[in-house]
């Protein structure tokens, strides 16, 4: 079967369409992450959400749902503390990132008998995702980047430049903090597309394969979403043919492409 023929089957359309929409959104928040220095948080926020997906597991409940509140809970708790701590945000995310991942485990563990949601949620399984999945990650992405695109300004002017954020009178307490909640959620959409091991990888590999070929801010999202959205149809288109995982696909797929690009550049240079 050619892939023309699998893009007849509803459940490939559907996970071709969230994955096109949480790789646009995980791209833009990539810029972001890249500029404000935040990999690791958003690695903490992937693998802190296993415990919201064991708390709805366990309670019979939407994992999703349980993660997203989990996942802002830990973020709003790494800000609070980054405030009133000498600790490092590194320090604080590593101890609650790995706090909440044995409080997961744990949670699992009280839950007998296979658990096959649960690797989905490790892994992802975009084929998997039902129409009222669909529907919630295209209004979810849809609220997040319209607030995203209302704040860009003072978004890109504080991830560059954080005091001259603060005398030009923005409310950067705030700004950070909301930050910090819009990519907790905007990860929790992507899990179920890639999974909590490997979601952040989007948030990161694309932008990093832009900044290859950027000039300005302006080029660099561009090329982060182009980057992201080749990711995930080569990777689905991949996973499709061959019955492979499609996370991994995805994020394999991203990361050739980010050496391509590495190859495409520094060529030129070695002429030289």
């Amino acid at each position: 079967m050619n892939i023309i023929d699998l893009l007849t089957y509803p459940f490939v359309q559907r996970a071709l369409i969230a994955g096109v929409i949480s790789g646009a959104l995980l791209a833009i928040f990539g810029v972001y992450v890249s500029l404000r220095k935040m990999s690791f948080f958003s690695e903490g926020i992937a693998h802190a959400s296993l415990a919201g997906v064991a708390i709805g597991i366990l309670l019979g409940q939407e994992p999703v749902l349980w993660a997203a509140f989990y996942s802002v809970l830990f973020a709003s708790t790494v800000y609070y503390l980054e405030k009133k701590t000498r600790l490092s945000p590194d320090s604080l995310i590593g101890i609650l990132f790995t706090s909440s991942l044995a409080l997961g485990v744990l949670l699992i563990n009280l839950k007998s008998g296979y658990q096959p949601d649960l690797l989905s949620f490790l892994f992802g399984n975009i084929l998997t995702i039902r129409s009222i999945d669909l529907v919630v990650i295209a209004i979810a992405a849809l609220l997040i980047g319209a607030v995203l695109v209302l704040k860009r300004k003072q978004y890109l002017l504080l991830a560059l430049n954080k005091e001259l954020a603060q005398v030009s009178g923005l409310r950067v307490e705030w700004l950070s903090y909301l930050l910090y909640v819009l990519l907790a959620l905007a990860v929790v959409l992507g899990i179920k597309v890639l999974g909590i091991v490997l979601v952040s990888a989007l948030l990161i590999i694309p932008t990093a394969a832009a900044k290859l070929f950027s000039a300005t801010v302006k080029s660099l999202f561009v090329l982060s979403v182009v980057f992201a959205e080749l990711s995930v149809l080569i990777g689905m288109a991949v996973s499709l043919l061959f019955n492979l995982p499609s996370g991994s696909c995805i994020i394999l797929a991203a990361t050739a492409l980010f050496f391509g690009g590495f190859l495409i550049v520094s060529v030129p240079h070695r002429r030289k």
